[in-house]
């Protein structure tokens, strides 16, 4: 079982800046993966930026510049500082952590957070 806790969610004006966090936890092997989407209410999900364990990043065109997706590794945890915030930005934000847990047996997870709100509001 692997559970995903999110916080550093909120209210900011725009131009203004939040470090959301994702910390990984139960039976991991192995983590491939640590992305985060996020969903505006009457629109899709939409992958906003992801890291793989080797490092590697990838950004939404949307965020480029002013998104950074980053890991601690022996955490469990990955990051996005999210600055320079605009109104739509405004959404519920999901952290999803893909990998191989251990247990009787390996299996592989894909896990999804609960969800954080980020209302970005003057």
């Amino acid at each position: 079982q692997v559970q995903l806790v999110e916080s550093g969610g909120g209210l900011v004006q725009p131009g203004g800046s939040l470090r959301l966090s994702c910390a990984a936890s139960g039976n991991i092997f192995r983590i491939n993966v640590m992305g985060w989407y996020r969903q505006a209410p009457g629109k899709q999900r939409e992958l906003v930026a992801f890291i793989s364990s080797s490092g590697s990043t990838n950004y939404a065109d949307s965020v480029k510049g002013r998104f950074t997706i980053s890991s601690d590794n022996a955490k469990n945890t990955v990051y996005l500082q999210v600055n320079n915030l605009k109104p739509e930005d405004t959404a519920v934000y999901y952290c999803n952590v893909k990998g191989v847990s251990y247990g009787a047996s390996w299996s592989g997870y894909d896990s999804w957070g609960q969800g954080i709100q980020v209302t970005v509001s003057a």
